[in-house]
């Protein structure tokens, strides 16, 4: 059974308010892209990847994938419409080379610091149970609000879970949940999750971390910056990544 990391890189960005999307922004002399490319290429258990990729950026892709040794990718695929259409392009693209039983990882490409433990407590929470959602608990105290000006009820945190990805599901579950999704007219579903909740699957939580960090706004580039710089500082002191 072989694993497939479909990483999705699709969108434009608009929220980063650069002149380039933002999965191909340079940080420390290396496209983000290329940082969560090599966490499943590093990684023993993976045996594949598969991109989207934003429309015009393909070869780009491509070549940034040669220079930095990312020896597992085997296809680059131009994204859709929306999210729901671009990991159903990568799915389909998959379906191409791999068995249905096969699990596949989908991941965002702007989630660059992704770890070795929590890529494999998603396989193998897919592996026992069918699904894997990664999530993180929340901590904050939560509000909720009708108007974004007010607040006057509070929602436990204890039955709340703040999902990440990767999201793992065998092949042939993916392919169902699409066509089925098709089929009643489910067009911009958010996540792979969400579309399985939407259409009555129960799925499963896999264990995420704080440090997976979805590169949204200029902010959370400088975090990205400062917990490469934590790690690389570990890592000169003995630490273990």
């Amino acid at each position: 059974m072989a694993n497939i990391a479909l990483i999705i890189a699709g969108g434009k960005g608009a929220r980063m308010g650069q002149d380039i999307p933002k999965q191909f922004l340079n940080v420390e002399d290396k496209p983000v892209i290329m940082y969560t490319c090599e966490a499943f290429q590093n990684h023993p258990m993976i045996d594949a990847i598969v991109v989207v990729c934003i429309d015009g950026w393909e070869r780009i892709l491509d070549t940034y994938a040669k220079q930095f040794g990312i020896t597992k990718l085997r296809a680059v695929v131009t994204g859709g419409h929306n999210g729901q259409d671009s990991i159903k392009r990568g799915i389909d693209a998959i379906a191409e080379q791999f068995e249905p039983s096969d699990l596949v990882l989908v991941h965002d490409g702007i989630r660059p610091m992704v770890s070795r433990d929590v890529i494999t407590d998603c396989i193998r929470t897919t592996q026992l149970h069918g699904s894997a959602i990664t999530c993180i608990p929340s901590v904050e105290a939560l509000l909720k609000t009708d108007d974004h000006e007010s607040c006057g009820e509070i929602v436990d945190r204890n039955i709340i879970m703040r999902t990440q990805t990767p999201q793992g599901f065998p092949l042939q579950t993916l392919l169902d949940m699409h066509r089925e999704a098709a089929e009643r007219g489910i067009t911009n579903s958010v996540a792979s999750c969400t579309l399985a909740i939407e259409l009555g699957r129960e799925v499963f939580i896999s264990h995420g971390s704080e440090r997976n960090l979805k590169l949204t706004t200029v902010e959370d580039i400088d975090l990205f910056k400062a917990l490469l710089h934590a790690e690389r500082s570990s890592w000169l002191k003995g630490g273990v990544r």
